[in-house]
């Protein structure tokens, strides 16, 4: 039975844990095996806690069955960037190599409240600085398609951990692409949900609006049930926000239709591999099939890089700035040089930069006037090699910093929008491509529908893990 419930939905899961048909102890089992077959090969879940999971479970099994929550017992691992009460929570730092809280983040505590059984964590880059998942506590974290190639990252762990099927749905969280850009080198689906949409803490800055936590799953309507499970008011979070009436899940069963997209393969900011704009060009057009009217055509956003930079390292120094005096020797140095260039700001630039976000975001609102989504690369490259610490280079073009290479997904979170990443086909290499959908805050019911609309006609199966395996002949 371990087997087969590994390669169930999570949205059949819950169906069966709400019946009685298995029990939260049974997917913890079959967790436990499939992490020993095949977790060395990638790497994705460093830390384990299955006994407290075993501990949850029994005392969830103790309420009544409509007690138990949207997720009514299934498994989570949590991002190694959120405390877990109890369980060695690192950062990717080794600065927090041996700490473990006493209190979970909010955002542990609404999956438990919900019914998630949280059995591990995932690895994330130290701070989860830097799109490519390793760090100097637990190493790198491997690519399931190819593993001489990078998961990307933060949220590097969670989508290695789906696609191998060491998780039905796993947490994250996204500031420059962190749950889009794993999910598209991992072949699985990833959400940045709109600002607010799912609480978290404040524990550097109150008004946080670039950095939010999210879902990730191997299909969309399985990220649709965990987005709801992840939804709603929290009092320790300024800026979140009540549920929906309708739930994303039934969101992404509804059949709505966008009636007209728009697609860019570069946004008008960014080179992209020839493949991966191929992909997912085909992809994006796929809709007119369903009467969908699609055009190229991207709204300006020609600061993204400028404004992202400063608005970036202003968030480092604010939030790990105190390390930066304590612990610089043990703080890679892509971090200590966000860190720097953010206590080194005026406020000329801070300014400025903010001015350029609220003109990005403006031009973007008016395009969403003519478009219900605008679909571009989630990322502008398939997986590199492990090796690389970030992409250097694209399509000839050699970026000066090691976040440039992210601008696709990160001037989407400029401009608040919700943003998927929706698996769309694979290179000649057999590596995942996806294809990102955006909308206007707090679009998420549009997105859901119209990705679910794709995802069928793709058919490309994601639901179904991967076993960990060395590279195709090109």
């Amino acid at each position: 039975m371990s087997s087969d419930l590994i390669g169930e939905t999570a949205v059949n899961l819950v169906a069966r844990l709400k019946r009685k048909e298995v029990s939260p102890l049974d997917l913890i089992a079959a967790l436990e095996r499939r992490i020993a077959a095949v977790d060395g090969a990638v790497n994705a879940l460093p830390t384990l806690c299955l006994e407290r999971a075993r501990a949850s479970a029994e005392a969830l099994m103790r309420r009544p069955v409509e007690a138990r929550g949207l997720l009514a017992g299934l498994p989570v691992p949590i991002k190694d960037l959120s405390n877990v009460a109890g369980v060695r929570s690192t950062q990717g730092s080794p600065i927090f190599a041996d700490f473990i809280p006493a209190a979970s983040d909010i955002v542990v505590e609404t999956i438990e409240a919900q019914g998630g059984i949280v059995y591990a964590k995932s690895n994330t880059p130290e701070f989860g600085a830097g799109a490519n998942t390793f760090n100097e506590v637990f190493g790198p974290t491997l690519n399931p398609h190819d593993t001489t190639r990078s998961a990307a990252g933060s949220s590097g762990g969670a989508a290695a951990a789906l696609a191998a099927g060491m998780a039905w749905l796993a947490h994250g969280s996204d500031m420059g692409g962190s749950l889009r850009n794993p999910a598209s080198f991992c072949g699985v689906v990833g959400l940045r949900p709109s600002v607010g949409r799912c609480a978290s803490d404040s524990k550097a800055k109150l008004d946080q609006t670039l950095s939010v936590q999210g879902p990730m799953a191997r299909n969309v309507e399985d990220l649709a049930l965990f987005l709801d499970a992840m939804s709603g008011v929290h009092p320790r979070a300024p800026l979140s926000m009540a549920r929906d009436e309708t739930s994303f899940l039934d969101a992404a069963r509804s059949g709505w239709k966008p009636r007209r997209v728009a697609y860019s393969a570069d946004l008008g900011i960014t080179p992209v591999d020839p493949e991966v704009a191929a992909i997912t060009r085909a992809a994006a057009f796929r809709l007119a099939d369903e009467g969908v009217i699609v055009e190229e055509a991207h709204p300006d956003l020609a600061e993204a890089h400028a404004c992202f930079q400063v608005l970036r390292a202003q968030n480092f120094a604010t939030s790990l700035g105190g390390l930066l005096a304590s612990h610089r020797d043990l703080l890679k140095p892509e971090v200590v040089w966000n860190i720097e260039k953010g206590l080194a700001l005026t406020v000329a630039e801070t300014t400025k930069a903010e001015a350029q976000r609220v003109a990005m975001f403006q031009r973007t609102a008016r395009f969403f006037e003519t478009y219900d989504l605008l679909l571009a690369p989630a990322t502008i490259a398939a997986a590199f090699p492990i090796g690389e610490r970030y992409l250097a280079e694209c399509a000839g073009h050699r970026f000066e910093t090691y976040i440039d290479w992210l601008a696709i997904a990160y001037a989407i979170t400029l401009v608040f929008s919700p943003s998927l990443s929706l698996p769309c086909g694979f290179t000649r290499l057999g590596l995942p491509v996806g294809l990102q959908i955006a909308a206007p805050p707090r679009g998420e019911g549009r997105i859901l529908p119209a990705a679910k609309l794709l995802e069928g006609m793709l058919g490309l199966d994601t639901t179904r893990p991967v076993d960990p395996r060395l590279p195709k002949a090109a």
